[in-house]
This record gives C-alpha cells, structure tokens and sequence, in this order.
C-alpha cells in the first residue's frame, strides 16, 4: 500500500512538472513578434489606438511603404486573421503592397475587460472604418488606398466602400458574405451531402439531417449557424481546406508566436463576446444580392473553390448582379474559405493584377 502511495505521489509530481514545462514552452514561443524585414524602406508594427473612443488593433506589414496600402478588415465579424500570415509563410502580399491588418473595436489584440459591447454596432464600425483609413491615407501620404474584406469582414469593408468611393481604389471581398437565408444553407448543405455520401460517413449524414429543417420548396434552413459550420469543416469546406476547426484554426492561435498568451486568451473571449453584440443582431437577415446592388468602384471577389462557408457560386452570382465601374470574380484552386493563405500564388497574383488595372485606369 505504501509503495502505491509512493508511485501516485510521483506520477503526480511528473504531471506537474510536465504540465509547467509545457506552460513554460508556450510563454516562450508566445512572443507577440510579428513578420520583420531587412528592406530600408519596410514596415512592421503591431500596436493599439483609440479609434472614436474605442480601442482598435492594427498589424502592419510591408517591404516598401511606397506601395499601396491594402485594408484588411478582419473576419468574423471579431476574429484576428494575422495567425494565418504567421503560418502560411509563402503568403508575400506585403511585396506588392503595405498590408494592413485591422482588429476593429474591442477584438483581437484590442480586446479588453471594460469592453462596451453595446457600442459595436455597424454604424460606429463604419465610422471607425472611414477613421482607420484616413489615419492609414494621412499616414503614407495616399489619395486613396484598396480596402478588402474578409468573409464577415467583407460586411464592413463592402458597405465602408459604398459610404465613401473617393477614400478607395478598389474593393475586393475575399470569401464574400453574401445572404443568410435559405440559399446559403442549401449549397452548404448540398456539398455537405455528397461529401459525406461520398465518404460513407453515415454517423455525420445523421448529424447534418439533425442539424437542418427541410422547406416545402426544397431547400434548407440551419438551425444552428455555428453546429453548421463546424460540420462544413468536416466536411473539408471550412477556414483551411479538409482541415477541421481544431487543425485549421485553434492549433495554429495555440502555437503562434505573434500573440503573447494573453492576447491569445483575449482572441478567444472577443471572438465569443462579437456573437452577442447589436452587430451580431443587425446583421441577421442580410441580403447584397437585393440591398446592395452598386458601387461606384471597381470591385473583385476572390473565392476557393471548396469555399462552402461562404459559398463561392453565390459570391459569383452576387458579382453578376452588381453594378460597378469595373468586376470580376475569380474562384481559387487548391482553396477553401481562406484563399490567401491557402493558395498564395494564385490569390497574390490576381491581386497584382487588381493593382495594375487601377493603376492603368487612374482611379
């Protein structure tokens, strides 16, 4: 008995220890450093500002800041998409321009305890938009800069686009939000379908009929948004393509060195405070196909071709309706959700070419 005593007791010293090494290990790599360059003329900054009052995050990345600058509006809506930049290492965006990568209030490395959640709204993030890019314009001396959203971040950077077109080259949308209704759900669900007939995965067929209601017009409505796109990771058309959320988006904000451990846990509480904020409310029931038809700048929509949480033939069919003084769409290969990272050659290079032809028009 005394000798079983003795070999728990040691077990559970060994537990410990274990358990402090591995917090030990992840303090250290949890630097908060960012991407740095040798170029005379680059840029690379991480910091915090007040925005209309409310702390805001940027990230700043770029080998020449005579360049362009390129707003990222962060997707979700509140989720820091930087963690991508870090692990994706052959995404060099900031080659062609100064990329600027925005954690709007309260979100991300701006996230804090006193958070005034009733203050993120869409019209104090729009204003916070049009802040951000005069800051960015006044900054590095710019008429204009490009300004592109991602996936719930195309919410704010598409409708900041139609506010003020004097402020932008161009707008892109990369995994473009365009409805919640019944179309999205039923291409979510078509491809979620086949891919698991396809696998002869009987137990997730069970879980996706569970998770949906089933209209007399055939098409389908979730029940619940976020059970729905866990099972589209599952399926492979999640964030990172055939990656599940755990492998293509917890894992790499646990391993990352350009959040500090205490951003990383900040991350995590802003992303789940963003989901019961008046934005989260007031951008239930959305539709651009109807309500947002126009933008007097050119516009481009970039998807991958596994994209099925924010499904690419509805961003194609949305670029089909709008009217614009230039557009097109482009579907990725190799991508899912987050062409960028995903395929970086692809994405990067048709982004150059956005580049040429504003410059070539003059807009």
């Amino acid at each position: 008995m005394k000798r079983f005593k003795k070999m728990i007791k040691w077990i559970l010293i060994v537990a410990v220890l274990l358990v402090l090494l591995l917090l030990a290990v992840w303090f250290f790599i949890s630097s908060g450093k960012i991407r740095t360059y040798t170029e005379e003329n680059s840029i690379s900054e991480k910091f915090v500002m007040d925005v209309n009052g409310a702390p805001n995050g940027l990230f700043i990345n770029g080998v020449d800041q005579e360049n362009p600058v390129l707003l990222l509006v962060s997707s979700g809506p509140g989720t820091d998409d930087y963690v991508f930049t870090e692990k994706y290492k052959d995404m060099r965006l900031e080659e062609d321009f100064t990329v600027v990568y925005w954690d709007y209030r309260w979100m991300g490395i701006a996230y804090s305890g006193n958070v005034d959640k009733d203050s993120i709204t869409l019209a104090n993030l729009l204003e916070d938009a049009k802040s951000v890019t005069d800051y960015l314009k006044e900054r590095f001396g710019k008429e204009k800069i490009y300004i592109m959203g991602f996936s719930g971040g195309s919410h704010i950077a598409l409708r900041a686009a139609q506010q003020h077109p004097e402020d932008y080259y161009a707008y892109i949308g990369m995994a473009q939000a365009v409805t919640d209704s019944e179309d999205r759900d039923t291409r979510m669900y078509d491809f979620m379908k086949q891919t698991f007939e396809e696998r002869g995965a009987k137990g997730s067929l069970k879980t996706l009929e569970k998770a949906v209601e089933h209209l007399e017009d055939g098409r389908v409505r979730c029940k619940d948004w976020y059970d729905y796109v866990m099972l589209v990771h599952d399926a492979g058309g999640g964030t990172i393509l055939d990656k599940s959320e755990f492998s293509g988006i917890v894992w790499p904000i646990i391993t990352c060195r350009c959040y500090t451990v205490s951003e990383k846990i900040n991350y995590i509480r802003g992303m789940k405070m963003y989901r019961t904020t008046p934005l989260s409310d007031e951008l239930n029931g959305f539709d651009y196909r109807q309500s947002l038809r126009e933008l007097k700048v050119p516009a481009y929509f970039i998807s991958g071709e596994k994209d099925y949480n924010c499904p690419w033939e509805l961003v194609k069919e949305y670029c089909e309706v709008l009217s614009a003084p230039d557009k097109e769409f482009i579907k990725i290969p190799n991508a899912a959700h987050s062409p960028l990272w995903e395929n970086p050659q692809a994405t990067c290079e048709f982004l150059r070419k956005v580049k040429e032809k504003c410059e070539a028009s003059g807009t």
